[in-house]
């Protein structure tokens, strides 16, 4: 059966056009198969996610480099870290409120600019607060403007069918990042020199934005387009207003309720138990076993290529199956495997810290596509904000635990307390995720206590 396209375009689609096309006009005998370009707009997003992510691992490379070349410690080193990934959290739902109002295009652009500028600066520092304004604050904010309230965005104005699928794909890109960029930069680092890795990391963000400028659009409606399997056009985007107001107001009314509490919480956990402590010290803690940091490097990438597959399951799962016992079976994983890490270690490749590798990996950031899934179901329309604001939450929860595990490892000289620990807020995570209520289906998301 022929497809009707809209007349307001001649951008093709896959999805059911506004009307059908004038009786009088020839019907061809078969037509082609065409692109909605929704799926152009998620290639582009998954492309900066993947960059993204592939920058903010850079600082564990180097952590060793660092100690050696100025002599500072583990714990002032992940100060700049901890200090990256608060404003990586903070700096999202203000992100997702300028995204309505200025654009993603603008928003994406200036953020990939400016971690290019503050990794090109970082080569001239000579002081550990350097590290913290160049790596914390700049690469910080940067990378922050393109969190998960990014891939929220563009999955919730092109998607109508394939929300949760979607999702996990773009939020695997970060783990994709860490598995194209990690084992480069790592040969950079030890073969070249952290400067050379640093270099290379702000020229690839500058590289980076000349798609985003060439082919992200805001919305269907600008090419004449329903959202991906919609039949009916969106309600019109309110863009008025301070974005900062906005923010502000959709943090005070998410703040009522019990669910949004649930949320940030586990999801402050899922921060300290992924990028907080694995992202940030896996590899300086198989380097203290004796493992060369390549080697390490590349598990941590292994890690990436099993969250993919990972986190794109998770993705169908959440089309199919209760988001909140998703979340309870993800945690309890990752808990369980946390607790055996220590004893998994070694100065060389064995299959016990490989199994390590396949099982977390499958789990690094699965649990974003439920989380998404439930700021949806109880927040409607504020649902990027609202995960902006619980995604601030994850990163805090990385940035207290990248820099308590690195006090920790300056104090018992190993990061053992660290991984049992870990171990147990997963175990917290599980009985906060419980506790989540679901909503009735045909009842308004809503910011009321519950």
């Amino acid at each position: 059966m022929n497809e009707p396209t809209t007349a307001a375009t001649s951008v093709p689609t896959d999805s059911p056009a506004p009307a059908p096309a004038p009786a009088s006009a020839p019907a061809p005998a078969a037509r082609a198969f065409r692109l909605h370009y929704a799926w152009v707009v998620a290639a582009v997003a998954l492309l900066v996610l993947v960059g993204s992510a592939g920058f903010r691992s850079t600082p564990g490379l180097m952590m060793d480099a660092l100690n050696s070349e100025f002599g500072w410690s583990h714990a002032t080193i992940a100060s700049a870290v901890s200090v990256n990934l608060t404003l990586y959290g903070l700096t999202a739902p203000f992100a997702a409120a300028l995204m309505d109002r200025f654009g993603v295009r603008l928003v994406v652009v200036c953020a990939l600019l400016t971690i290019s500028t503050g990794a090109g600066l970082t080569v001239l520092m000579t002081q550990s607060w350097q590290l913290i304004l160049c790596w914390g604050v700049l690469v910080g904010l940067g990378s922050g403007s393109m969190a998960g309230a990014f891939a929220t965005t563009v999955s919730g104005r092109w998607f109508k069918a394939r929300q949760g699928l979607v999702t996990g794909v773009l939020t695997a890109g970060g783990a994709a990042g860490n598995l194209v960029f990690m084992p480069l930069l790592a040969r950079l680092v030890e073969q070249h020199g952290w400067r050379t890795a640093v270099v290379v990391v702000s020229l690839a963000s500058t590289v980076v934005a000349v798609p985003v400028l060439l082919l992200m659009r805001e919305r269907p409606a600008d090419l004449g387009l329903f959202p991906y399997g919609a039949t009916e056009a969106p309600p019109a985007p309110v863009t008025d207003g301070s974005a900062l107001a906005r923010s502000l107001r959709v943090l005070r009314d998410a703040a009522r309720s019990r669910a949004f509490w649930l949320l940030a919480g586990s999801f402050a956990i899922c921060g300290a138990t992924t990028a907080g402590l694995v992202g940030t010290h896996f590899i300086p803690a198989a380097h203290d076993h004796g493992m060369p940091v390549t080697t390490a490097a590349s598990l941590l990438a292994l890690v990436g290529v099993f969250d993919v597959a990972g986190t794109i399951a998770s993705g169908w799962f959440t089309d199919r199956f209760d988001s909140r016992m998703l979340l309870v079976a993800y945690y309890a994983l990752r808990g369980i495997s946390l607790l055996f890490l220590p004893q998994l270690f070694a100065g060389s490749l064995k299959p016990p810290i490989l199994a390590f590798v396949i099982f977390y990996g499958l789990d690094w950031v699965a649990t974003v596509p439920p989380t998404v899934a439930l700021c949806r179901q109880h927040f409607g329309a504020d649902a990027p904000i609202v995960f902006g604001w619980v995604l601030a939450a994850h990163q805090i929860g990385a940035a207290v635990v990248a820099g308590l595990a690195g006090l920790s490892r300056d104090t018992f000289g190993n990061y053992d307390l660290a991984w049992y620990a870990a171990g147990g807020l997963c175990a917290v995570a599980v009985l906060l995720c419980l506790a989540l209520r679901r909503r009735p289906t045909g009842t308004a998301p809503a910011a009321a206590l519950a």
